[in-house]
């Protein structure tokens, strides 16, 4: 693959990274933080989470460990320590920590090229190179942003990717009440088929 092609992709990490810390701006330290799924989803625990991802993928895979260390993966660690956030953790700390995590992969993006080798001792194939991880974690880091898109979404009904870039139109309550009525109705005449 060229130089363009790892740019591209490169690039897209960087805009859907941006979407997710954008998801948490504005809001209160209680609705950052709060659960909002029955799994206990929240905003600051999925950034929290990826920085982790972060940190992991594009540091211990290349022999290229981020400092400082993050407990919150450590075989000691509670189960789902990485999901959620404690309250003596601030979300400054949190912001923080993922811009550190996104300098410190960047920079291991930057530095190695595409077929790069690396190690994930867990995958079924552990050898991997840049390009697979660079996929993964895109794709990690997507997947996570419509969480937080739809757990932004529960909070004050703000969607798109950042602000001023809506997915959709704006529209007046009763419009989305009509609309949503639409889409209820749709869903009860095709079980009743």
């Amino acid at each position: 693959m060229s130089d363009d092609q790892k740019q591209q992709l490169h690039d897209y990490l960087t805009e859907t990274r941006e979407a997710v810390i954008w998801k948490a701006e504005g809001l209160s330290e209680y609705d950052v933080r709060r659960p909002l799924t029955r799994t206990g989803t929240n905003l600051l625990g999925l950034i929290k989470h990826l920085s982790i991802v972060e940190a992991w993928y594009f540091g211990k895979t290349f022999n290229r460990p981020f400092a400082p260390h993050l407990p919150w993966w450590d075989d000691d660690a509670p189960e789902g320590a990485d999901m959620w956030v404690t309250a003596s953790e601030s979300r400054q700390e949190i912001l923080e920590t993922y811009q550190a995590s996104i300098s410190h992969a960047d920079a291991t993006i930057r530095s190695l090229d595409l077929d790069a080798p690396g190690h994930v001792p867990w995958w079924r194939r552990p050898t991997v190179t840049l390009h697979a991880i660079l996929v993964h974690v895109l794709t990690e880091t997507a997947r996570h942003a419509g969480h937080a898109d739809i757990l932004r979404e529960q909070l004050d009904g703000r969607t798109g990717m950042r602000a001023g870039n809506l997915n959709q139109q704006p529209h007046d309550e009763q419009w989305w009440t009509d609309y949503r009525s639409q889409i209820e109705a749709a869903a009860q005449s095709a079980v009743s088929k």
